[in-house]
């Protein structure tokens, strides 16, 4: 097995470049700078290894609003997938078999940059179209009787993304955000006999934003 990546220093240190990038840039502008987190949705595409939907990940941005349309920034998420698969034989080679119940899970973490463009200005509702780009660390762990094996590795990443927001006051910066986004990562792993060349998913978010 290759060795384990500490997920809480990974995650700190891209979560600290977010958050403290935008801000270094922006000082004596602080209300053009805008946060958001939301709790994310996630359905795998173009792979069976973990294709049901899962609920468990968050999304994190940073942007700076470089005119009143238009918007750049940082972005970090994370998403897990999970696929449970009976007890069935498995050929590992002309030789070997293996007989087993299977858990899979499929960890992702792309972070880069992202642009968006506000469709809307209004004083309370602001549709936007943007698109993410970066890098993605993804880990495709099988789980099978007392052990289990894994792999990772890094590939590109790129993500359209439609969605708004929504402010209760005009003079409020806190609002609520939804968006709907498609991506894709490039990322090459192999599990027993499963492997996965490219990977899409859909998805949504739902949060806050201020």
């Amino acid at each position: 097995m290759k060795p384990r990546i500490s997920f809480g220093k990974m995650m700190a240190c891209a979560a600290a470049f977010l958050l403290l990038t935008p801000a270094a840039q922006a000082q004596g502008r602080a209300e053009e700078l805008h946060f958001t987190v939301d709790w994310q949705m996630n359905a795998p595409l173009s792979t069976g290894f973990a294709d049901k939907i899962g609920v468990w990940g968050m999304n994190f941005e940073g942007a700076y609003d470089v005119t009143s349309r238009w918007s750049v920034g940082l972005f970090l998420n994370f998403h897990t997938n999970h696929r449970y698969i009976g007890r069935q034989t498995l050929a590992l080679s002309p030789t070997e078999s293996l007989t087993t119940d299977q858990q899979r899970s499929a960890y992702q973490l792309p972070f880069g940059v992202q642009a968006a463009y506000k469709l809307y200005d209004g004083t309370h509702f602001k549709p936007y179209v943007g698109a993410k780009a970066g890098a993605a660390f993804v880990r495709n762990t099988t789980y099978y009787g007392t052990g289990g094996t894994y792999d990772e590795g890094w590939g590109f990443y790129i993500a359209p993304e439609l969605g708004f927001r929504v402010y209760p006051s005009k003079d409020c910066r806190f609002g609520f955000h939804v968006a709907g986004y498609y991506n894709y990562m490039t990322n090459r792993t192999a599990t027993l006999l499963d492997g996965i060349d490219g990977q899409s998913n859909v998805g949504f978010r739902v949060g806050v934003t201020f």
